[in-house]
């Protein structure tokens, strides 16, 4: 490490930046803390949570160091009041019959009393943390048995955890219900398999759940503190709503469902308890600017359809509300305040939509949007509409994404080559590494960070063992990490600099394969997922037709591989097939958990072939697994 750059420590610069930063802060709002505290019953020690085995799976002790009200140096004040926020947990009493456990997982289970049992929406991330909260809950109220669960919405943190207060075996018996909205189950299991080996790469720079917990390391995630680390587990629901509107009641709770597909997640529903006079908007309305595409990527949410579902809700039921709460963080009291707050967030989405497509059709790049739209003075001097988790910079190029493409039609900009072609260019063109370090050294000095690493992107690029150049972009990332106000820029930057420094290390790309998710994933959508494993190149001269046959469901396919390209049908081949497979489903989940490989089961006896066997054989050669351990900041 080369000792003349500081080391998870601030510079001056930083050091200024900060004290620029709380200079134009909101004024404080103690309304903030005591709603975050407002209804507190108890919790357990430092939240912590541990599985069958011992393995710590949450836990909020690491998180001591922000008992300090100031933020140091290494860390954006407003960030920093975000993470203490955020680090308050156990069981809250919202209003009459409705609870919440807090900060034992990224999101909040929330607890509904009905006449008889319990309702719960969102059994948290993992079976680990929801068991605990469940526990938590039952620890200071009556213990009653789980009636129904809801989903509201397809990320993994609103329904991961079901199994640790439910068991399928009651689900099958009609003891407890499962309520999710329409498309739930196709968006929930295929949205982190075809690009999911990429996702959770990069979802350890937007969580940074890899990184040490510190004032110089990982503080927050903007919406919680991080993923935990436990099973995640999912039973299908049994009941869809379909309607925009659909009222239920539900062991004596009245219920009115709100649909807002195409929102935070593209199947997601908003709640309304009108006797309880209670609104919980799902993650539609969370104390930060929200994510129009996070960092880990997705496809990019519709910040119109976002904002009018907003207006719905308040044209609806806000009136008729004393409480709003949401799937994140805490609640608002009082008809008037939670209007005001819903108005905010409505508006905050739209704004960034409208005046992206204004500035978008006066020529402006997204890049040139990003780096100069500001928000108006009423919505900037809200606490809950900064840059905790989403940005104004990335959702501006999210939205300019979702209207006109990566393309900002600059010709310049439409082939233009890719950086380990185009580095040692850059480096030839500005003399060389040395010269190029001496520069970038002085830019440092000068608090030019942003420029630093991207100069010293091209070098690492071009010469990936010049230590002097991956130690001099990792201090211009930290210092960068360090004046973040969104906690996933943050860990971004940081996550980035350590592995300039370290290497990307064993944790890398490590992705954990849930049993239930790969068992609710559809014939059709596993066959998509084998499609983007054929190496078409190695394929192209592969002509064959294959009838996939699940023996214990009877069900049948035809699938073709040509032109390197493979397709199904769930019509069979009008002709005969070269090939025929045929394995139980069961077989086939055991492939895709690892458990098991193509091979084996056909030696073992679990795949029957007929046909043109050796066929099979030259299909698996194609096949290319999917590989997480990919580098990020380097070749």
């Amino acid at each position: 490490m080369n000792d003349t750059l500081p080391f998870q420590r601030a510079t001056q610069a930083t050091a200024d930046a900060q004290i620029a930063a709380r200079h134009v802060l909101p004024a404080d709002d103690p309304l903030d803390i005591e709603e975050a505290q407002r209804g507190f019953i108890g919790t357990i020690p430092d939240a912590e949570i541990r599985d069958d085995y011992g393995r710590l799976v949450w836990s909020m002790a690491d998180y001591a160091f922000l008992d300090d009200e100031s933020a140091p140096p290494t860390a954006h004040p407003a960030l920093w009041r975000q993470a203490r926020l955020n680090r308050l947990h156990g069981l809250f009493v919202v209003t009459e019959r409705i609870y919440q456990v807090r900060g034992f997982d990224l999101s909040n289970m929330t607890l509904i009393e009905g006449d008889h049992g319990l309702i719960i929406i969102d059994p948290l991330t993992c079976r680990e943390t929801a068991k605990a909260a469940l526990e938590l809950y039952y620890a200071h109220r009556p213990r009653r048995p789980v009636v129904a669960v809801i989903y509201s919405h397809s990320h993994t943190d609103h329904f991961g955890g079901v199994k640790g207060v439910i068991d399928e075996a009651s689900v099958r018996a009609g003891q407890c219900a499962i309520i999710a909205p329409e498309g739930f189950m196709e968006e929930a299991v295929s949205e982190n398999v075809l690009a999911g080996t990429a996702m959770e790469r990069r979802s350890q720079f937007q969580f940074g759940q890899t990184l040490a917990r510190s004032a110089c390391c990982q503080i927050d995630a903007g919406l919680g503190k991080t993923m935990p680390g436990g099973a995640v587990t999912l039973i299908e629901p049994t009941r869809l709503i379909r309607e925009e509107t659909e009222t239920h009641t539900i062991d004596g709770v009245e219920i009115v469902f709100q649909l807002t597909p195409d929102s935070e997640a593209p199947a997601e529903m908003h709640f309304f308890f009108p006797r309880l006079r209670a609104l919980n908007v799902a993650e539609n309305g969370t104390r930060t600017l929200h994510n129009l595409c996070p960092l880990r990527g997705a496809q990019v949410r519709n910040a119109k359809l976002w904002s009018r579902y907003l207006n719905q809700a308040i044209e609806r039921y806000a009136l008729h509300a004393d409480v709003v709460f949401a799937q994140h963080h805490w609640p608002t009291w009082g008809t008037a305040r939670l209007t005001g707050f819903l108005e905010q967030q409505r508006d905050l989405y739209k704004y960034l939509h409208d005046q992206t497509l204004r500035l978008m059709n006066r020529g402006q790049t997204a890049a040139e949007i990003a780096e100069s739209l500001a928000l108006p003075d009423a919505l900037a001097a809200q606490w809950h509409t900064r840059g905790y988790y989403g940005t104004i910079s990335h959702n501006v190029k999210a939205i300019y994404q979702r209207y006109l493409s990566w393309y900002d039609g600059n010709p310049a900009h439409l082939h233009a080559l890719p950086d380990t072609l185009a580095a040692p260019r850059y480096v030839e063109y500005m003399g060389g590494a040395q010269a190029m370090l001496e520069r970038a050294h002085r830019d440092f000095e000068r608090g030019e960070y942003r420029w630093v690493a991207e100069i010293m992107n091209r070098l690492v690029f071009a010469q990936p063992d010049l230590r002097a150049a991956r130690e001099l972009g990792a201090a211009a990332l930290e210092q960068m990490g360090f004046q973040a106000e969104s906690a996933t820029w943050r860990n971004a930057y940081l996550l980035g600099a350590r592995e300039l420094r370290e290497g990307p290390g064993p944790a890398a790309g490590q992705v954990m394969r849930s049993h239930d998710l790969v068992r609710s994933l559809s014939d059709g959508a596993f066959f998509d997922y084998l499609a983007v494993m054929v190496n078409g190149l190695k394929a192209q001269n592969l002509d064959m037709r294959m009838s996939w046959h699940f023996t214990d469901r009877d069900a049948r396919y035809a699938l073709t591989l040509k032109h390197g390209a493979l397709t199904w049908s769930s019509t069979p081949h009008r002709d005969s097939h070269d090939l025929g497979i045929a394995m139980t489903r069961a077989t086939l989940d055991r492939i895709l958990l690892g458990e098991t490989q193509f091979a084996a089961a056909v030696a073992e006896g679990d795949i029957a072939l007929d046909g043109a066997k050796a066929l099979f054989g030259a299909f698996l050669k194609t096949l290319e697994k999917p590989d997480g351990r990919f580098n990020v900041v380097e070749p």
